[in-house]
């Protein structure tokens, strides 16, 4: 094998390695769960993680595609949360079927990734500069909708909220898992077997040399942040059916949740490194972390953010030692 093989070879291994990192906390917290909570690993327990954080998975997903191309999006839970209102307001108040309602919101929230996007590499405006005026204007919208929560009593989101889907042991999930799930499926052939996917990496990793290449950064880009406004929205969408509700203070922080998954997930902050099946990962742990808190009782959820708070952390410290050791 050649000099420059096993470079490549040991650079592809040192790539799994946050993954494998995070594969490992997962393990460690669930068994630290199961050790300490009878029950902990039944079947319908771990059906909830799913239940409880599908909505963020989907938000989650989307934040990926922005990372890789290295790049943030501070803006996906404003859009989350401007989904909500609008899905409440149009349907509870102004009497617009749900059908329509829906894919209005998901173009909605994928025009506006896409005016972001178009910014950036446009306009050469800092991604964090960007999705954060989005985050504001977002927010700002949701309060020009409403400023007190809007509850929802229409027959299919009611439907949708409280049916599921059965699985073998009696275990059952919602609805939105089973289109979370579709979610990641997507993002992981797009990522691994398209085109764009590869556009994706080859922007994150060298836009110079990229371009030099022949891909289209510009239009690259801007589908990524297309691609985060519409998980945002559909993100937006399933918290609506998990709350029956849209108000302007809901998924307040959750980018930072979003981005926290996906930096535990593996994905480099610098971009053109990562995988969306870390990303869920990812958002399981943060999952683990509530659920363990749960079951305590007597603990505030604010150790939530502390547990969280400390991965990030040491994932970060991990993300710079490779970034190091592959300059080097």
């Amino acid at each position: 094998m050649s000099t420059t093989s096993l470079r490549e070879f040991a650079a592809q291994r040192r790539g799994y390695l946050p993954v494998l990192a995070t594969t490992a906390l997962f393990a460690l917290t669930l068994a630290a769960g199961n050790y300490r909570y009878y029950g902990f690993l039944s079947g319908q327990v771990l059906a909830n993680l799913f239940v409880d954080n599908a909505y963020l998975l989907v938000i989650a997903v989307g934040m990926t595609f922005v990372i890789l191309t290295g790049g943030i999006d501070l803006s996906v839970g404003a859009v989350a949360a401007l989904s909500t209102m609008l899905c409440a307001d149009l349907v509870q108040r102004q009497g617009w079927p749900p059908l329509l309602v829906i894919p209005l919101v998901l173009v909605v929230g994928g025009l506006f990734g896409a005016g972001m996007g178009y910014a950036i590499h446009h306009f050469e405006v800092q991604p964090f500069i960007a999705t954060l005026a989005g985050m504001f204007f977002a927010r700002g919208l949701c309060y020009l909708i409403s400023t007190d929560s809007i509850p929802i009593s229409d027959h299919l989101f009611t439907t949708l909220a409280q049916s599921h889907v059965t699985l073998p042991g009696g275990v059952f999930v919602s609805w939105s898992v089973v289109i979370a799930v579709s979610v990641v499926a997507a993002a992981f052939l797009v990522l691994h077997y398209t085109r764009f996917g590869r556009a994706v990496y080859a922007v994150g990793g060298n836009p110079q040399s990229a371009l030099l290449m022949g891909v289209p950064v510009g239009r690259t880009v801007i589908r990524a942040y297309t691609v985060s406004g519409l998980c945002s929205a559909l993100g937006g969408v399933l918290f609506t059916l998990y709350t029956l509700s849209g108000y302007s203070l809901h998924l307040v922080g959750t980018e930072l949740d979003a981005i926290a998954a996906v930096v535990i997930g593996g994905t480099l902050l610098t971009g053109g490194s990562g995988y969306v099946l870390g990303t869920v990962l990812g958002v399981l742990v943060l999952g683990v972390i509530q659920t363990i808190i749960t079951f305590e009782g007597t603990l505030s959820s604010w150790w939530t953010k502390i547990a969280v708070g400390a991965l990030l952390f040491v994932f970060v410290l991990l993300q710079r030692i490779m970034t190091a050791r592959r300059r080097s």
